[in-house]
């Protein structure tokens, strides 16, 4: 496959200060690009490994290393994880406000397992997707970002009984390092990282010199860079704080693909990504968020006609995509319109990332469309 000019058209169409592509299959890259600026202040040039914050793509990485504990016998899927975080020992559901504002609660009816968590059934919420959430900040302050206790907010729901996308994988990753005793950066390097050749993944304190800026666009054209850092803080984010490059995760994406191997590596039985891949939710729509922040992030649906599902760390099209993927496909996104997919019927899967603000900005949507059904072509 070699047809830089139809994801050139797209690219300039979306209109993005640049992007780096990558369709893959199980035995290798079918297709790398890179189009436009890393960062539009210095004129730096994107490249398929120009270092990206990649957001929640984060996620699936931190939910492979989740199942990789399980598999070992450390812990079960349903455990409860309040012995392993104090904070969600005793969870609690806020069911309103009082009249001066005071956040109400009750007990939860049960406790959190692992599998809520990575499957966003546990009633955690996102202060910039729930208005409850961003609510409850209001009324008792905004703790300050990457705390521990800026994810420490009530449940929404009993878990178990609802899906929403939420900081409960930043949970998850906190739960590795109970488990295991030493940083999830550290877990990850040595699990998953270097098995798969992940070579320019990891997380870091400050924004790397090489990586891409996040840029917005400007209401008069053109686009502006920002300071925006998703890392740091006081413990490593599980749910969204990696940098990566697209050539990077294309490997994670081959893995999974392949059954849980790659290049002779194994990080995962096969038994265990056809788990991640099975739908856990039951009857509950996933996939869908609304937004409070739109500046941040817009309202986001990927299959708006579909009643999606979701699996250990991804939304699943439970009918064949409108750009090409078969049904049963695994996928998700960063809030910086970095976006994936993992088709295993087809043996086919694909990444984009972009550096621009806010999240499902309709040109980077179109992108990855366009992306996806190159993919599938039949020349």
């Amino acid at each position: 496959m070699n047809d830089d000019s139809s994801l050139e058209a797209a690219f300039a169409a979306a209109s993005l200060p640049g992007m780096a592509a990558l369709i893959v299959d199980r035995d290798g890259v079918r297709h790398a690009q890179a189009l436009g600026l890393a960062d539009v202040e210095s004129g730096a040039a994107m490249a398929i490994d120009t270092p990206c914050q990649i957001a929640s793509m984060t996620k699936a990485l931190t939910s492979l290393a989740a199942m990789q504990l399980v598999e070992a016998g450390r812990i079960a899927l349903d455990d409860p994880v309040g012995p392993l975080l104090p904070e969600l020992a005793q969870p609690r559901v806020l069911t309103g406000f009082d009249p001066q504002g005071k956040p109400e609660t009750r007990p939860a009816a049960r406790a959190i397992t692992l599998r809520h968590l990575l499957t966003h059934t546990a009633g955690c919420g996102y202060f910039f997707v729930n208005p409850e959430v961003l609510r409850y900040f209001g009324a008792v302050g905004m703790p300050a970002p990457g705390t521990r206790a800026a994810l420490d907010v009530p449940l929404l729901f009993d878990p178990g009984e609802g899906w929403a996308y939420s900081v409960a994988t930043d949970w998850v990753g906190l739960a590795i390092e109970a488990l295991t005793g030493g940083s999830l950066g550290d877990y990850l390097a040595e699990h998953l990282f270097e098995p798969l050749g992940m070579a320019s993944t990891r997380f870091a304190t400050e924004l790397p010199g090489d990586a891409a800026r996040i840029h917005t666009r400007l209401a008069e054209g053109g686009f502006r860079a920002m300071p925006t850092f998703m890392g740091g803080g006081e413990y490593h984010n599980g749910g969204g704080g990696l940098i990566s490059t697209a050539s990077d995760y294309a490997r994670f994406v081959r893995a999974m693909l392949r059954g849980g191997e790659l290049d002779g590596r194994r990080v995962l039985s096969a038994a265990g990504v056809a788990e991640m891949g099975r739908n856990q939710v039951g009857a509950l729509r996933a996939g869908a968020m609304g937004s409070v922040m739109p500046n941040f992030a817009l309202p986001f649906d990927p299959f708006p006609d579909q009643h999606s599902g979701w699996g250990l760390g991804f939304v699943i099209n439970p009918e064949p995509g409108p750009n090409g993927r078969s049904a049963g496909s695994l996928a998700w996104a960063g809030v910086a319109n970095s976006y994936y997919w993992i088709d295993p019927a087809a043996g086919l899967g694909g990444v984009l990332m972009a550096q621009l603000s806010p999240f499902a900005d309709p040109g980077a949507l179109a992108l990855f469309g366009a992306l996806e059904r190159l993919a599938y072509r039949r020349d």
